[in-house]
């Protein structure tokens, strides 16, 4: 059987409380459910459909900064992969803009894990 998860990437060169990171991975999260949902993309909506009969899997990894961040998100578009690429609002703690997390798949695990595989978990 196929097998689906969802990856969450997060920055750890910048200092954000527990309540914060929470909300940005699941803005990261949501988000990028929220882009498969809006685009035409018929095997995404599969792939979200499978994704979500199987339990949601969701891993949280991290990278050491806004480059590694942003080339997570390049490499998971270059595969065709969903993504999500999250900038603070700057209503709290961060400054607006601040990039922080970057959420890939829901899709194939093996697919996802070409692009996450080599990220240690937060």
């Amino acid at each position: 059987m196929q097998e689906y998860k969802q990856v969450i990437a997060v920055r750890t060169d910048i200092k954000m409380s527990k309540g914060k990171l929470a909300a940005q991975v699941a803005h990261a999260a949501v988000e990028a459910v929220f882009i498969i949902l809006d685009s035409g993309h018929p095997e995404w909506k599969h792939w979200l459909r499978e994704w979500r009969s199987q339990g949601q899997k969701k891993i949280v990894v991290k990278v050491q900064n806004e480059q590694e961040l942003l080339q997570v998100y390049q490499e998971a578009r270059r595969l065709g992969l969903p993504a999500s690429l999250i900038a603070d609002a700057g209503h709290t703690e961060l400054p607006p803009g601040t990039r922080t997390t970057v959420g890939v798949g829901p899709a194939p695990s093996q697919l996802v894990d070409r692009v996450t595989g080599r990220l240690k978990l937060l």
